[in-house]
């Protein structure tokens, strides 16, 4: 080899690793985390970001890469809303009760008994108070782009080892893990039940040792999460819908290009209707209640048992939101029950 081609080799091996190590320089990464596990079949909020992640790095041809960091691998689900702040993490899926502490008017989401159907919810969280409540969640805690209401995985139904559940005096005396929202344990309170704040991580452990006699939360998270292994009951009771917030460091939305930001939001929108799709799936699957049902004994409220479930549990909220959250949260309220009651009442379910 003569010493001008080597010359010439040197020069383009050099401007390759340099053209490299700009790309690499130049290409966003994308830190999203949550605290499910690594399965996108089987449960909601991993299915979210798997299509998240897919659609933004296809999309921007690998000029945002997203890692996924599921698990609680980097902390806690109250530690992913602080480092979104910190620009840390740069997107998340929050619970209500995880966002509580930055965020307390989340807790009028949690109007027992309000909602009708599954579809009511997707009409008001991707309606005007969807856009409402984003707007006051980025005016509240710093450094917030909100980008979606993703399912957790549906209605809530309540499971415990002691007896069936079928009218409000079988509540009385039953021992619930609730999160730490002031709503869930007026809730449970309300019903005649013992409200009794655990983390998540505790849940079976407190359920297996007889700590706590019950919990609530959506049909495929009890699936998930194996419950039917040490409860013996489980009610259908449809009392709360507890959408994930999905959020972004407002610093990281903004060095993104014009058309980065289109991806962006257009993979929020899938990674939502992801969420929805499976928890559907999942309901009426034998991953779901269909599965549970040979596991453990399940009850559906009775109209008339919902009614009075609700009549006992929504004042104990509408209390709270009064005593605790102020003007705000009232006015926030009323614009949260004027959005249910319309989406109960859409025509398009009209016969």
């Amino acid at each position: 080899m003569t010493l001008k081609k080597l010359a010439l080799g040197l020069t383009l091996g050099a401007a390759i690793v340099g053209a490299a190590s700009s790309a690499f320089a130049d290409t966003k990464i994308l830190k999203f985390a949550h605290d499910n596990k690594t399965d996108p079949f089987e449960n909601p909020a991993h299915a979210c970001t798997a299509v998240f992640a897919n659609i933004v790095e296809a999309d921007t041809n690998g000029s945002i890469k997203v890692e996924v960091y599921p698990s609680n691998q980097l902390g806690s689900a109250a530690e992913h809303v602080q480092f979104i702040q910190d620009n840390v993490v740069q997107a998340t899926l929050t619970s209500t009760g995880a966002i509580s502490s930055y965020y307390p008017r989340i807790d009028v989401l949690n109007l027992a008994f309000a909602f009708d159907h599954n579809a009511a919810t997707y009409e008001v969280f991707d309606g005007p108070f969807g856009t409402a409540l984003a707007s006051d969640i980025e005016a509240t805690i710093p450094n917030t782009k909100v980008l979606g209401f993703p399912d957790t995985g549906g209605f809530f139904a309540i499971t415990n080892s002691k007896r069936p559940i079928e009218k409000l005096e079988d509540f009385e005396g039953i021992r619930v893990r609730t999160m730490t929202l002031p709503s869930h344990q007026k809730i449970i309170q309300a019903m005649g039940g013992e409200a009794y704040p655990l983390s998540w991580g505790e849940v079976y452990s407190g359920l297996q040792t007889g700590v706590i006699d019950g919990q609530m939360n959506p049909v495929p998270i009890i699936s998930f999460a194996n419950f039917s292994e040490v409860q013996d009951y489980m009610t259908l009771t449809n009392h709360l819908f507890s959408p994930y917030t999905f959020m972004m460091s407002k610093s990281f939305w903004d060095s993104l290009s014009e058309d980065e930001q289109r991806v962006v939001n257009y993979a929020a929108e899938s990674c939502v209707t992801a969420s929805r799709g499976l928890s559907r799936i999942i309901e009426a699957s034998d991953r779901g209640l269909a599965g549970l049902m040979d596991k453990i004994e399940v009850t559906a409220l009775s109209a008339e048992a919902r009614e009075e479930f609700k009549a006992a549990a929504q004042p104990a909220v509408l209390k709270h939101v009064e005593e605790e959250l102020g003007e705000e949260g009232v006015a926030l309220l009323n614009q949260f029950k004027d959005a249910v009651e319309g989406a109960n009442n859409s025509t398009y379910l009209a016969d």
